[in-house]
């Protein structure tokens, strides 16, 4: 069996659990936007890994972050001080903007919703939170108990750790319903991921921020995928103009390496207690080594701009072959579709572009990184016209 085949038929033969479908490609080095499999294909990569590799493949400063780090010490508790836990906590704090003055650093975007949740209890001692459908919020327990659909796909667990009621995506009108003195936080992604690139848009988020104000709920941002520049802004709450009182972070936030963080407003800070959250590897000094550098490099290096300006392109030149219209943010961006997602996803991919699908079937999903320039654009622009 030759390589392409062996990844495209992973089995428990191979050590992996077969859990996860397989792109018929094996990925030996990348450097940029850059993909190098090992039969010689250079492949464009418009889905970064899942949003995570924001600064793209062989970024010299993030590269240099971790051996350094790695080289001087590579992990101490959180019970031992060490400066650059400090540091990337402050720079992500002043990054976000918004009055936020407390980072809680963990390991994924669950872990982080997970203990979101679990201070809008804490805070309220209320049963219920209430979601949005089609979101997307992670895997573990509460952080899927708040997942459109995982209860019938996946869930496995026999019961919701909690009450949990969904919203109608931007259907203002419904809010009042579902968010009540009940409610002990709305969880909601600014701009949903697998649920299609789906933009909630301000009227939506500013109500609900201001439903949560008068019912005195907590407002959960989960900036996953969205979040860390990836709108072109530093979170989607800035381009909004809405902050919620804690924001959770992932995927870009460490370019490739696991870190993941809950930020959260001075409310939310006061009512934390000494050992009231706790991470073993959370925090770690080369995790916060590469947070450091990414946020310098998004900076320093005008990646939010070129978010912007290449995004803006994408909607102006790529309305072409089987693209009739866009949505979403930035680069967490949504080609739809007068065909299925998936046919176009392979023919994409026979044409040396890898891009991703998404919870809606017409909907095709890219996730750049956010190096990618307007001659990037005119080659999906070319493939798809020929599709």
């Amino acid at each position: 069996m030759n390589a392409q085949a062996a990844i495209a038929a992973q089995s428990p033969a191979d050590h992996l659990a077969p859990v996860f479908a397989q792109y018929p490609i094996e990925v030996v080095d990348a450097e940029g936007v850059w993909l190098h499999t090992r039969d010689g294909r250079r492949i464009l990569d418009l889905y970064g890994g899942h949003a995570v590799a924001a600064l793209g493949y062989r970024h010299p400063g993030w590269t240099r972050a971790l051996t350094e780090q790695a080289n001087a010490c590579n992990f101490q508790s959180n019970a031992v001080p060490m400066d650059v836990r400090v540091r990337a906590a402050t720079r992500l704090a002043a990054f976000a903007g918004g009055g936020f003055d407390s980072v809680f650093f963990v390991n994924s975007g669950a872990e982080a919703n997970e203990n979101a949740l679990r201070m809008a209890f804490r805070m309220t001692r209320r049963p219920q939170i209430v979601a949005v459908e089609g979101a997307f919020h992670g895997r573990t327990a509460a952080a899927a108990a708040v997942t459109w659909g995982a209860d019938r796909k996946w869930y496995e667990f026999p019961r919701a750790p909690f009450d949990v009621a969904y919203i109608p995506r931007r259907d203002i009108a419904a809010i009042a319903q579902h968010v009540t003195s009940a409610t002990a936080a709305v969880i909601v992604e600014p701009v949903q991921g697998v649920g299609g690139a789906f933009d909630m848009g301000a009227a939506f988020l500013a109500a609900l921020r201001a439903r949560c104000d008068e019912v005195g709920a907590l407002l959960i941002f989960d900036e996953v995928q969205i979040g860390m520049g990836r709108s072109g802004w530093p979170f989607a709450a800035n381009m909004y103009d809405v902050m919620p009182d804690m924001i959770t972070t992932a995927k870009a936030l460490g370019n490739g390496f696991p870190c993941a963080a809950l930020l959260m407003q001075p409310r939310v800070t006061a009512a934390l207690q000494m050992e009231g959250l706790g991470t073993t590897f959370g925090g770690g000094p080369m995790a916060c080594a590469v947070i450091e550098a990414v946020i310098e490099a998004i900076e320093s290096e005008g990646m939010m701009d070129n978010v912007r300006r290449v995004s803006q392109c994408i909607r102006e030149r790529c309305t072409v072959g089987p693209v009739v219209g866009h949505q979403g943010a930035g680069f967490l961006h949504g080609l739809r579709l007068d065909r299925p997602a998936r046919d176009v996803q392979k023919a994409l991919l026979a044409k040396d572009i890898l891009a991703g699908t998404s919870g809606d079937p017409q909907v095709l999903r890219l996730l750049p990184p956010y190096i990618l320039r307007e001659e990037h654009v005119e080659l999906l622009r070319e493939a798809l016209v020929s599709l």
